[in-house]
């Protein structure tokens, strides 16, 4: 193999999960002012998919702070399925332990800061070692968590479909919040009675620092904290920073966020554009020339530190080759860098040296698969099977209509709460794909947002002629061919959810073509819908 070749493989392998401590860094590739903003002393909220480069642009922004900035980074996946309040306490603890660990060079090596710390972070070890009130309760509050997503799919086979299903999700919703909250309703009330003493403390520290005049607090993968629990946990830290040099910079998954709610007339959380900002950096099908080149960069990027020049790395692809790899990643830097790797490989143990349309399409359904996997893990319960109930209503009907796009009207989307949450969530894990907005139909009245399922959905079809219509989102032309696509109506939904198999993701792992091959010929699904 070319050793420049070899040695690309290695630094993408390296990178495709930015971590700290992982080695040198590829520069995050700014098409905004995306990097600016997080650095900026401001409170913001960073937007995207896994995958799309908020982890990056958080460790990237840390080197572009000014001098006398300083950032603190915290991963919450290290506070997966905490408890709330304690995931709280061990979150403002790790921010505690941080600041510690730079006391000589940020605050000098004063005795008084080193003893006020140490105090701070005594007092947070025995507010966590207090008991953990109705320990049953915090295990009925974990059900009402699976039963908010799942209640969608018990409605709608009772055949309480619409707003009955959407009231019930709300009410499960609000339930879980309340509940939360009065679990642990003496340690709250702890913590906040507490808090002035806490920021009058932390005054004491920027006070006595000539080096530091403000700290960033970069909060990573925030979405990993139960969503009953996240707006309770910003709510503190917003209040922790405020009136203080003190910033936060939470990097999240936007669907799977909570990061303000009402509780009995009482606003808890942080609320978007007024107690912070949003920094959307996804880059989805709506502009698909924008988030090819944008991956382009970003490999082009990788290229360059192999000791490739852009022609070379371009002559990796022929035809529309490149265009199929974005399309298959979904956009997302990550998965189209990895699928990038795999079909690479395949090539090459085949004799070849570029990648073509149909190397992506064989190798983008264990693309799919681990999607699905990773749809598992974050998920429980009955929110899992309701997801895996999502994709397989959506496939059967594109499989139906014999194309990968669909449209969903505004109005369905605003009436249908349990619609619209499905719909968002497998945007967040990349089953299907935002491809346009305020459309309209050729034929029909209203506007109507477009989605594309994943290529994997449909990778088995072999022969894609007289089977599937493929719309090709890369053309000029998509968004006025997307105005004659399908409209999934709510009956359709509806029928189609009701009918979903008992073994849903056996049943589509099969379909899809994801563990067995033999089924190129097999009538198709959606057909029957």
């Amino acid at each position: 193999m070319n050793p420049k070749l070899t040695q690309l493989r290695t630094i993408i392998t390296e990178n495709l999960r930015i971590q700290r401590g992982g080695g040198s860094l590829p520069s995050y590739i700014d098409v905004s002012h995306s990097v600016g903003d997080v650095t900026s002393k401001q409170n913001h909220a960073i937007f995207a998919r896994r995958g799309c480069g908020k982890t990056l642009l958080l460790h990237h922004s840390s080197s572009k702070l000014a001098g006398d900035v300083r950032p603190i980074y915290l991963n919450c996946e290290d506070f997966k399925h905490h408890s709330f309040p304690n995931v709280l306490i061990e979150v403002l603890d790790a921010l505690f332990a941080e600041l510690e660990s730079h006391l000589s060079g940020w605050f000098g090596r004063k005795k008084k800061t080193r003893q006020l710390i140490q105090d701070i972070r005594k007092q947070l070890a025995d507010r966590r070692c207090a008991a953990d009130l109705q320990r049953e309760d915090v295990r009925q509050v974990t059900a009402l968590e699976s039963q908010e997503f799942a209640s969608m799919g018990g409605s709608l086979k009772a055949g309480g479909v619409g707003a009955n299903a959407s009231a019930t999700s709300r009410s499960k919703a609000r339930q879980e919040t309340d509940r939360s909250f009065s679990v642990h309703t003496s340690k709250i009330r702890d913590l906040n009675a507490w808090l002035p003493q806490l920021k009058a403390q932390l005054r004491q520290f920027f006070s006595s620092s000539k080096a530091v005049k403000a700290v960033i607090l970069q909060i990573d993968d925030f979405y990993h904290l139960r969503r009953a629990d996240q707006p309770f946990v910003v709510d503190y830290i917003h209040r922790l920073c405020k009136d203080l040099p003190l910033y936060f910079k939470v990097a999240t998954l936007r669907h799977a966020s909570n990061l303000y709610a009402d509780r009995a007339g009482q606003p808890i959380g942080a609320q978007e554009r007024h107690d912070y900002q949003p920094i959307d950096i996804d880059f989805t099908f709506r502009d698909f020339s924008r988030t090819r080149d944008q991956n382009r960069e970003i490999l082009h990027a990788f290229g360059h530190m192999a000791g490739m020049s852009k022609p070379e790395v371009d002559a990796l692809f022929k035809g529309e080759g490149f265009d199929r790899l974005v399309m298959a990643g979904g956009g997302v830097p990550r998965d189209t860098l990895s699928l990038f790797l795999e079909v690479l490989a395949t090539v090459q143990s085949q004799g070849g040296d570029r990648i073509g349309k149909d190397d992506v399409r064989v190798l983008s359904r264990s693309n799919l698969e681990r999607r699905v996997q990773e749809l598992k893990q974050d998920s429980e319960g009955g929110e899992q099977d309701a997801l895996m109930r999502g994709i397989y209503v959506l496939r059967e009907f594109c499989l139906g209509k014999q194309t990968n796009v669909f449209l969903v009207s505004e109005q369905m989307l605003q009436q249908r709460d349990e619609v619209r949450d499905l719909i968002h969530r497998l945007l967040d894990y990349r089953i299907i794909h935002n491809a346009a907005v305020a459309l309209t139909h050729k034929s029909q009245p209203g506007t109507y947002q477009a989605f594309a399922i994943d290529i994997g959905c449909y990778a088995h079809l072999r022969k894609l002629d007289k089977k599937f219509d493929e719309l090709d989102i890369s053309r000029s032309d998509a968004k006025e061919r997307m105005r004659s696509a399908p409209i999934l109506a709510a009956a359709d939904f509806d029928k189609l959810w009701q009918s979903t198999p008992h073994d849903v993701e056996s049943k589509l792992l099969v379909d899809s073509g994801l563990q067995d091959d033999a089924d190129d010929e097999r009538p198709q699904a959606g057909a029957r819908a």
